[in-house]
């Protein structure tokens, strides 16, 4: 029986030529080959299997052929090419770096360097996985790669390039790797079941390569587990089912329940695929992915960025004529909530389904806000706010002229023809005023029968007619001149309040030093940062106190911090020893005479 090889082994290239979606990079080498142009240490970085270890190993190959042909590849008939396709070349070293990233491993590495090789024109050393060496590997290595021998050629490769030291990327030759496209991807696959007489249907290939996003070495993996499931007949549905992938036949169903508002209908087809095992963040990604199709369907443009079945294609267009991209950009946005936020749903299948509700009405919402389908998205316009002049600045209450109507129904309207308010005074509205001064709005107690009766008004209308009514009826007065001798009295009065509410705060309240500095600013000096915290702790309720005290709602203090010894709280600290005898010694002097004389010591 013949060993099975899995096909990512099997299939690998061999030379420039038979490497899949790479061509900047192969023409780059053989160009470089052909002229004699080669540099000293190569850098391939890009994703997992798109062929970086294998361009590696063919760049290593070709510069040691004996008789390279004329477009830069290797002859593979030579003595050299042989021994490096049997694996038994002394010339080709690789290194697995993830394995071996120690500086002594690298040590190792650069005393095989001094050796020449005994045949061939090159030794090659190929270093994977290079960003998993350690620091000290990579400063071990680096005078090595900047001056290595004529004969040492390094190449690297990684697939995450910013984890690798600048010191060490700016002594290579870099090359980026590309995704290989799902097209090039199918055409290798239908090269590899040609050969292995495989029955393949297209659809499933391009679904393979979907999976395989852009990493080849997963598509022929991907291949020979469904080879092995179906025994060499691959078709579309067997594909989908051993790869449980949800197919788009569903979300066309989805997206003909959501245009004609068929809730049941939805919901029986999103219960049959629950019932299949596939979970709900994976259908909200799906459709999300479809809807972005739709809309890449629209424009003939933009639709070959779709990387969908081919039987699908005409499918898409035709469903994207019946929709409009309002209902297309609003069932995005949905989805995408729904996505971010499906994790912290408690029962993830009642927070699909009432995803799948609101996308089966959103279309009569869209209806509702364009004016019953009248007007287009493009025509929507922002909704127009009408500039309110500042109120004059008076001691009395001066009646607003009315509003010019465009309708003449309006003119005995409710609003305009509002009686006059009772006398007896209810609440104050204070309304604020940019000179300084503020006017305080007295309200009153307007009868029922005086008030505008309710009617189908928007939320900005019934806010300008409570607004007008209320400036119509009330008093206004000017604000307190603030002075020294007012904000003391108004301060002290917070005090007693914070001290009848048993604040800790009294105590910073009471030594605390007021300023005036105009109309409408005063200034609070503390002592030390702990006051300062207190103070600032009752910000809102002082300014509101403040504020209603001066009937000016323009009113702020600002709060300084200053080392001042006047406004620190004096403690009396106990004497120390030295301290005590001091103070003995000032009050009676004989007690010192008598130490001095004795030739006492005292131990403070």
């Amino acid at each position: 029986m013949e060993q099975f090889i899995v096909s990512a082994r099997k299939y690998r290239p061999q030379n420039f030529s038979t490497v899949v979606g790479q061509s900047h990079i192969t023409t780059t080498l053989k160009n470089a080959i052909r002229n004699q142009q080669l540099a000293h240490a190569f850098l391939f970085c890009g994703p997992r299997g798109v062929g970086k270890t294998t361009c590696a190993r063919i760049l290593a190959k070709t510069i040691n052929c004996e008789n390279p042909g004329a477009d830069g590849e290797a002859c593979n008939t030579c003595h050299s090419c042989t021994s490096f396709n049997e694996g038994s070349s002394l010339n080709i070293h690789e290194l697995d770096a993830a394995s071996n990233n120690s500086v002594d491993d690298i040590r190792a590495l650069v005393e095989q360097v001094r050796f020449a090789p005994q045949a061939g024109k090159y030794k090659v050393y190929i270093v994977d996985e290079v960003h998993m060496l350690s620091t000290s590997a990579f400063n071990a290595f680096l005078k090595t790669l900047e001056e290595p021998p004529s004969y040492a050629i390094f190449i690297l490769a990684t697939t995450e390039k910013h984890k690798i030291l600048p010191t060490i990327l700016s002594r290579c030759q870099i090359f980026d790797f590309k995704r290989i496209t799902t097209s090039d991807t199918v055409e290798h696959l239908e090269e590899i079941c040609e050969k292995e007489s495989i029955h393949a249907e297209k659809p499933a290939l391009q679904v393979i390569a979907q999976k395989s996003e852009g990493c080849m070495r997963d598509a022929l993996s991907i291949l020979d587990k469904i080879v092995s499931f179906t025994n060499g007949e691959l078709s579309y549905t067997n594909t989908l089912e051993h790869l449980n992938i949800l197919d788009a036949d569903n979300y066309f169903k989805l997206m003909d329940c959501m245009l004609a508002q068929d809730l049941s209908g939805a919901m029986l087809l999103y219960d049959d695929i629950n019932r299949k095992g596939f979970e709900g963040d994976l259908v909200l990604n799906g459709f999300a992915e479809f809807i972005r199709n739709l809309l890449l369907s629209i424009d003939e443009k933009v639709a070959s960025l779709m990387e969908v079945v081919e039987s699908f294609r005409s499918r898409y267009i035709e469903t994207a004529a019946r929709v409009s991209p309002a209902y297309l950009v609003s069932a995005l946005n949905l989805l995408a909530e729904a996505e971010i936020n499906y994790k912290a749903a408690r029962n993830k299948r009642l927070h699909v389904e009432l995803v799948l509700i609101r996308l089966c009405y959103l279309q009569q919402a869209i209806e509702l806000v364009n004016d019953g389908g009248k007007k287009k998205l493009t025509e929507l316009r922002p909704l127009n706010f009408r500039i309110l002049g500042p109120v004059a600045q008076t001691a009395s209450i001066q009646t607003p002229p009315a509003p010019q109507l465009n309708n003449p129904a309006q003119a005995t309207s409710p609003i305009a023809a509002s009686p006059a308010p009772a006398t007896n005074p209810k609440a104050a509205v204070k309304e604020n005023q940019p000179g300084g001064a503020v006017l305080i709005i007295e309200d009153k107690v307007t009868p029922h029968s005086a008030r505008p009766a309710a009617g189908k008004l928007g939320s900005l209308k019934k806010l300008r007619e409570q607004v007008s009514s209320t400036t119509q009826t009330g008093t206004a007065r000017s604000a307190i001149i603030l002075t020294d001798e007012l904000l003391k009295m108004a301060w002290d009065e917070f005090i007693e309040q914070l001290r009848a509410a048993r604040n800790p705060a009294v105590q910073s309240f009471e030594l605390a030093e007021l300023k005036v500095l105009d109309n409408q600013t005063f200034t609070v000096v503390t002592p030390n940062n702990l006051q300062q915290k207190f103070i600032d702790g009752e910000r809102i309720p002082l300014s509101e106190y403040m504020q209603q005290r001066f009937h000016n709602r323009y009113l702020t203090y600002q709060l300084i911090v200053e080392q001042r010894e006047d406004l620190m709280i004096k403690v009396e600290m106990p004497l120390n020893s030295r301290e005590r005898f001091q103070q003995i010694i000032e009050q009676f002097p004989l007690v010192k005479d008598l130490k001095d004389r004795l030739r006492l010591e005292l131990d403070y």
